[in-house]
């Protein structure tokens, strides 16, 4: 009991002290919020904002700039003083606060503490009060990356100067989507400074026409619903030709005067039904629409209403180029930043397919293109060869980095699906098993505090995959504490 105790006031007085060494700073800017960052609220560890200082440009000898960057810790679960630190990294969204979804579970497990640090622009990480094009020139994975090594000695020197030590703690990286290729970017650049990686629904492959991401929408909507979401693109189409101006008004989205802006809006509605786990939202009004022989445009239009823009929160301005144009930071600035990492590093563009697409084929790469070009001038282009080459993409040759991805995710076929010698890969195969589902179960969207997997089709299926990471988890994390030596 007497242990117990000082361990408490241990951590209680580490807790105290990391605070008052980061009081909670204000930007005076409303931060933008991004999909699951907004269907998280409320469901955080801990959403106490910390702050230190950060370099702006890490490959410059000579510009000695710093920005604020913010970032957050829990505690409760910490094994001090040789517990983990595992750290959630931030991806393409402000990031509010820690989330209680699955790495909870894992951190009780560990007796780690949780430290998340904001992708720098994001949120309320940056230097600059506006986001012209010649400002963004900073944002980059390379230049996260750099951030990560950065903070993840300064928060160790941290905890070893409150805790009156020199030890090395093990470190565990974490991330989901654009942030789980971050994740396993961080163990490939820098394995001396982590025992492993989990990289979750990791987009690790740059891809210039991302056709795969529409054909498997097709093929996690299954033929019936497959055939009438093509139906109904093509009504659209012809909607659109005839009369555009009331089609768009009865999505809500008279503002969008490209119609290709409107298209993608059409697609991406679909599209996010799939990838977060809800099929059925979208597939059994139009089927029964269909077999009814009620009208698809509005029954799809009425789906998009009540749950991309009502349920989701979908601002439709976020689709409109002349809004992403603007540089003013505003509560959807998150939309310009990523627009501009697909612009000139990753690409993804989620083109369709030359035959058999659901989206209408108005989405091309000449869209993408005149849109890097309208939003951010010329000579914006994004050079997926060379972010490929310095990353390896599925051939990454990185080392204890646990891949997994969900079965009806869209996102998994720029991930790396195949297991190789420390570097195993799951696929967690079920019907609404989608984006990040290790981490958040089903449906990925609304949130399932600790990722609760019971709405998973097979929660079995889960719960393998989870086991299976524990276990590379385990092991790696007990090799660094045997000799010390990530590598």
């Amino acid at each position: 009991m007497r242990m117990k105790q000082e361990h408490w006031v241990l951590l209680t007085t580490l807790s105290s002290l990391l605070f008052l060494s980061f009081p909670v700073f204000t930007s005076g800017v409303f931060p933008p919020r991004t999909l699951l960052d907004k269907l998280s609220e409320g469901k955080f560890l801990t959403n106490q904002e910390l702050w230190f200082n950060q370099t702006l440009d890490h490959f410059s000898p000579y510009d000695h700039r710093q920005f604020r960057q913010r970032y957050y810790e829990f505690l409760d679960y910490f094994r001090i003083p040789d517990g983990p630190v595992f750290l959630v990294i931030g991806g393409e969204g402000p990031c509010n606060g820690i989330a209680n979804d699955y790495l909870a579970v894992l951190a009780k497990k560990f007796g780690a503490a949780l430290v998340s640090l904001e992708h720098r622009y994001y949120g309320k990480s940056s230097l600059f009060s506006s986001l012209e094009t010649e400002n963004l020139k900073y944002l980059s994975s390379k230049q996260a990356l750099f951030d990560l090594a950065i903070f993840r000695q300064y928060y160790q020197d941290s905890l070893n100067a409150k805790l009156n030590r020199t030890i090395e703690n093990p470190w565990f990286v974490f991330g989901g989507s654009y942030a789980g290729a971050l994740s396993a970017w961080f163990r490939l650049k820098f394995p001396h400074l982590t025992c492993g990686s989990l990289a979750s629904s990791a987009v690790v492959l740059a891809v210039y026409n991302f056709t795969e991401y529409d054909q498997q929408i097709g093929e996690s909507a299954g033929a019936e619903c497959k055939a009438v979401l093509q139906e109904t693109t093509q009504l659209i189409e012809d909607k659109l030709a005839t009369n555009g101006m009331e089609l768009k008004a009865s999505f809500n989205a008279n503002n969008l005067e490209i119609d290709g802006d409107f298209l993608y809006l059409v697609a991406d509605a679909a599209a996010a039904a799939f990838q977060y786990g809800n099929p059925d939202k979208v597939c059994m009004p139009l089927v029964e629409a269909k077999k009814a022989g009620e009208d698809l445009v509005n029954a799809y239009a009425k789906y998009l209403k009540e749950y991309y823009i009502g349920t989701f929160g979908v601002n439709v301005r976020t689709y409109d180029q002349k809004y992403l144009k603007e540089t003013v930071i505003n509560e959807d600035s998150s939309t310009r930043l990523w627009w501009f990492q697909v612009c000139t590093e990753v690409a993804y563009f989620q083109v369709a397919p030359s035959n058999d697409s659901i989206r209408s084929s108005k989405i091309d790469t000449k869209y993408h293109l005149d849109l890097c070009k309208y939003v951010f001038g010329e000579g914006v282009f994004p050079d997926v060869d060379a972010t490929n080459l310095y990353y390896g993409g599925t051939k990454i040759a990185g080392s204890k980095i646990v891949f997994a991805n969900g079965s009806q995710d869209p996102w998994r076929h720029a991930s790396k699906q195949t297991s190789s010698p420390d570097m195993p890969s799951y696929t967690i195969t079920c019907y609404n098993c989608g984006h990040c589902t290790d981490y958040r179960g089903c449906p990925q969207a609304p949130f399932a505090l600790e990722g609760n997997e019971k709405n998973c089709t097979s929660p079995d299926a889960v719960h393998k995959v989870r086991q299976k990471i524990t276990e590379h988890m385990d092991l790696w994390l007990s090799e660094c504490q045997a000799d010390k030596n990530y590598i």
